[in-house]
């Protein structure tokens, strides 16, 4: 990674601002043409989706009433987890995205859902459909770059906290939607501003949060498993609604990961979106976004977030219609000579997870290191963590400098 502009090889700089505009023309056509086909079978996907999650949450949250006996167990978790991800995913995220206010549906409208999540709905619009895919991928502005925890490109200045990173990630994973819930309060940065001169809007926001996780957490740990209590199902049942719950979340996570970090997404800087055209917001959207190939259940068990190219390009299109789109926009792709970042599932996970280890190190680390000098790289990297800040920055900036040396380029 590395932001966009400050690459020797950009991958933009054959665009000529014609080009840019022609590509954000035609992508204005594409998404035009779904917007005047939207109709009774889009109205009618939606409505089987929610009819079908409910009734496969109802059906599960049943079985497990009896989940003392292990294939009830075993059997409602795995449905109550993939009912979960259903509601959370192809349901919630783009019921949210104002995806089908179109059909007018009261009950299936972006200001009337509330989802199966610790966040609640109108917090997250805020943070995700607001910020996030107005700046997709800026770094300094786009706060989903690593979620204000996490090092996830080369600009990011380097700290021995990010060392961390890798078991930060996993455990943010297991409890995502409480990750997202901090994230769009900005908690690290609220918590930091003395409590009596904290805003009374995010006073009012960490409020909504603390009802919503209580309201979320009487549901699944405290009514669902009561109703077990006769058939001596307690404990499983709670199990049950726990493991269901990390399960949804590790997915979530992984499928997100896959759309925005993995290498050869791009980055981009502040200064680069000043004055930014319809086509050159379209551009960062192409290049600042990853696929996941694979079958329709994939598409569908992630949201369609599996075409996420597609939805940072038109997020408020249908999720079904992403796939029909796809092939268009890969047209454009190629057209224009730009990189289409698509990958199967465990290829894509493994990019990302790749990409958090790496950039846990500082710039250069792992190029100049290898078996035989391992043990003096792990006291150079003690000696970069325990330093003052002017002197990390000295010590970061010779690393840099030595990872671009020739015998090391060429062994990368």
């Amino acid at each position: 990674m590395t932001a966009i502009t400050k690459k020797a090889d950009n991958p933009i700089a054959h665009l000529s601002p014609e080009d840019i505009e022609a590509i954000g023309a035609r992508l204005d056509e594409i998404r035009q043409e779904i917007i005047d086909s939207r109709g009774e079978s889009d109205a009618a996907y939606i409505r089987k989706m929610i009819k079908t999650q409910r009734y496969l949450e109802l059906g599960s949250r049943a079985v497990l009433l009896g989940s003392i006996f292990p294939p009830a167990f075993v059997a409602g978790t795995v449905g109550l987890s993939v009912a979960k991800i259903l509601e959370n995913m192809e349901i919630g995220h783009n019921i949210l995205h104002g995806q089908w206010d179109w059909m007018r549906d009261p009950k299936i409208h972006s200001t009337t859902w509330e989802w199966d999540m610790a966040s609640p709905s109108e917090q997250w619009k805020h943070s995700h459909n607001e910020l996030h895919h107005t700046y997709t991928n800026v770094v300094g502005k786009d706060n989903d770059l690593g979620y204000g925890i996490m090092r996830v490109d080369e600009d990011q200045r380097w700290h021995p906290f990010f060392l961390l990173q890798p078991a930060w990630n996993f455990v943010n994973a297991c409890f995502f939607e409480y990750g997202i819930a901090a994230y769009d309060l900005e908690l690290g940065r609220n918590l930091a501003i003395p409590k009596e001169k904290r805003s009374p809007e995010f006073k009012a926001a960490a409020k909504n949060v603390l009802k919503k996780v209580r309201k979320q957490a009487t549901k699944d740990y405290l009514v669902h498993p009561a109703l077990s209590i006769p058939t001596g199902s307690f404990v499983p049942t709670l199990v049950a609604n726990f493991t269901a719950n990390v399960v949804r979340n590790l997915w979530s996570h992984s499928i997100i990961m896959c759309g925005h970090f993995p290498e050869g997404v791009e980055t981009f800087e502040k200064k680069s979106i000043e004055g930014e055209s319809r086509g050159d917001w379209y551009v960062r959207q192409m290049l600042g976004s990853a696929n996941i190939s694979g079958s329709k259940a994939l598409h569908i068990m992630s949201g369609n977030l599996s075409h996420q190219i597609e939805h940072h390009l038109f997020p408020d299109l249908p999720s079904n219609r992403y796939a029909e789109v796809a092939p268009k926009v890969r047209a454009l792709f190629d057209e224009y000579d730009l990189n289409y970042c698509s990958r199967p599932l465990v290829p894509q996970v493994y990019s990302a997870w790749h990409k958090v280890v790496r950039l846990s190190f500082p710039n250069g680390w792992l190029a100049t290191t290898n078996k035989r000098n391992l043990p003096q790289q792990l006291v150079a990297l003690y000696k970069i963590s325990t330093a003052d800040k002017r002197k990390r920055r000295v010590m970061l900036k010779l690393l840099e400098r030595k990872a671009k040396q020739p015998e090391y380029v060429a062994a990368a």
